[in-house]
């Protein structure tokens, strides 16, 4: 028996999406337009996969209003078929329920506050005076340090080291490995004995609905808090260093690093190995491409690349690209112009 089973009907409420085809017809699970079978839902957002509805055999694909005459089987008609089909993955997560439940071998100091319908897994301990709100779920081995606070129906999954005084609001994804609130990078410098520790006595605070991938560190403020606004999304290896503010709904990819004391606006992206220098301020709604190093303030916003040459605009990097390969073509022919014009 199916583990997921709902029909078109059921679907298109959920979805506000209009519906052409038989409401009764049911949906088991989701696949590719060119994998999906007679009981699974599809989508097309991008065009360069039209053609493959020709031959899809799902049971039903999300199109967009002007792709719904292209296939001959159940549509459901939606202005975003991206968004839609995001917002129905979660029917068909098989992620395991983790049932409200405290495992025997968990540590919970005597003065914490664990919420009502809360999940600890094997392993996990909660320090002084820590606060868990209602629904959150922590996954094994992982830990919670002291005078830390945990929104409603976070998810906290197993090996995640989260130290003291850090905040999350509510609705936090913490996947494996991540650490929040290590050391930020601070040292003075010594002539007698090479470096200074500085304590780092600030904290982490971290917005609502906010997913934080695999592996990414978010080091604690010097002085003052490391900000991280809300509907934020960290992808996995990325390193936000101390006193760092990340404003509400900004996106950073795989790899990417942002220094000391920098500022990244609201509503940001960051492509995959992005770097940003201490100390620099980055308006709202820039976007970084992949392997951008910013090293001066941005002031205003569109999109921006540099890799190897000096950061300029997205359209004017694209066009200089181009260029800088055709270099060695036009420095032969100038070598060949002044053979010609050289005198005898």
């Amino acid at each position: 028996m199916a583990r997921f089973s709902y029909s078109l009907k059921e679907i298109a409420s959920f979805l506000g999406a209009k519906l052409d085809g038989d409401p009764s017809a049911v949906i088991t699970g989701i696949g590719t337009l060119a994998s999906a079978g007679a009981k699974d839902l599809a989508f097309l957002s991008n065009p360069k996969y039209a053609s493959q509805l020709a031959s899809c055999g799902a049971g039903a694909v999300i199109l967009h209003p002007t792709q719904a005459d292209n296939f001959k089987g159940n549509c459901l008609i939606s202005e975003d078929p991206y968004l839609s089909y995001a917002r129905i993955s979660g029917w068909f997560d098989p992620a395991p329920d983790q049932l409200p439940d405290i495992a025997d071998s968990a540590t919970i100091d005597p003065s914490a506050a664990i919420g009502d319908s809360v999940h600890l897994g094997p392993n996990v301990v909660i320090g002084a005076n820590v606060r868990v709100g209602p629904g959150c779920r922590i996954g094994a081995n992982s830990t919670v340090g002291n005078n830390s606070v945990l929104g409603a129906d976070c998810r906290i999954a197993s090996n995640v080291s989260i130290y003291h005084g850090v905040h999350l609001g509510c609705r936090v994804t913490v996947h494996s490995g991540a650490v929040i609130g290590a050391d930020g990078f601070g040292f003075a410098p010594n002539k007698s004995s090479g470096w200074q520790k500085i304590s780092q006595i600030g904290g982490v605070s971290i917005g609502s609905d906010v997913e934080i991938g695999a592996c990414t560190t978010i080091d604690r403020g010097a002085i003052e808090d490391t900000v991280i606004g809300n509907n934020v999304i960290l992808d996995n290896h990325v390193q936000i260093a101390h006193n760092v503010r990340i404003g509400d709904h900004s996106a950073i990819a795989a790899l990417s690093a942002i220094a000391g004391s920098s500022v990244l606006g609201k509503f940001c992206s960051l492509g995959g190995g992005a770097g940003v220098v201490g100390h620099v301020n980055i308006c709202d709604n820039v976007r970084l491409m992949a392997r951008t190093l910013i090293s001066k303030d941005i002031k205003e916003p569109g999109s921006y690349s540099s890799a190897s040459m000096p950061l300029m605009t997205t359209s004017n990097w694209n066009k200089n690209a181009v260029r800088f390969a055709q270099l060695n073509g036009i420095a032969l022919r100038v070598k060949q112009l002044e053979r010609k014009n050289k005198p005898e």
